[in-house]
């Protein structure tokens, strides 16, 4: 009996962690060039919203948080949410930069200013609907690696491209 209690919480622990993976998108570290990239390109001030969709190990959001910007992830991987929990808390940014252990789709855009996206190519579609429905005007979106289709790309730099919302 003890056993099989046990063989439930580890199948139920695998599927928590390995849900994303099967379900979402694959994790990729964003290289710091990358990082560094979006931070200059996203022209982002002091008191800006930042969100960042699909925050993976939280470094995006420690860095826009670092130059002031109230900064906000979506990431479905709770083990990534915990290491980039534990990372803002050690980073000293506890209250300027928050994780969300949810799915981006359900996130309401409205309030910010520069969106950061690492995609893969087969969502920018739909993703590209959602931001322009729910976005501002002026409201500046990085993707690292991949384009958004029929989009004009304002600058594109090491692999990042920036797009501005009309």
């Amino acid at each position: 009996m003890l056993i099989t209690v046990l063989s439930l919480i580890e199948i139920a622990l695998l599927y928590i962690l390995l849900r994303p993976t099967i379900h979402g998108a694959i994790y990729f570290r964003t290289s710091t060039d990358a990082v560094d990239t979006m931070l200059r390109l996203s022209g982002a001030k002091p008191g800006e919203k930042i969100i960042d969709l699909g925050s993976g190990d939280g470094r995006i959001l420690i860095a826009f948080a670092k130059a002031g910007c109230e900064a906000h992830g979506y990431e479905i991987n709770p083990l990534l949410v915990w290491l980039s929990r534990r990372a803002i808390r050690r980073a000293g940014l506890k209250g300027k930069a928050f994780v969300h252990w949810k799915s981006f789709w359900s996130a309401d855009l409205r309030d910010f200013d520069t969106v950061v996206v690492y995609c893969m190519p087969q969502f920018l579609e739909e993703l590209g609907e959602k931001l322009l429905s729910e976005l501002k005007p002026g409201a500046r979106i990085l993707s690292n690696s991949y384009s958004f289709p029929n989009w004009n790309i304002e600058k594109k730099e090491n692999h990042v491209r920036l797009y501005v919302k009309s």
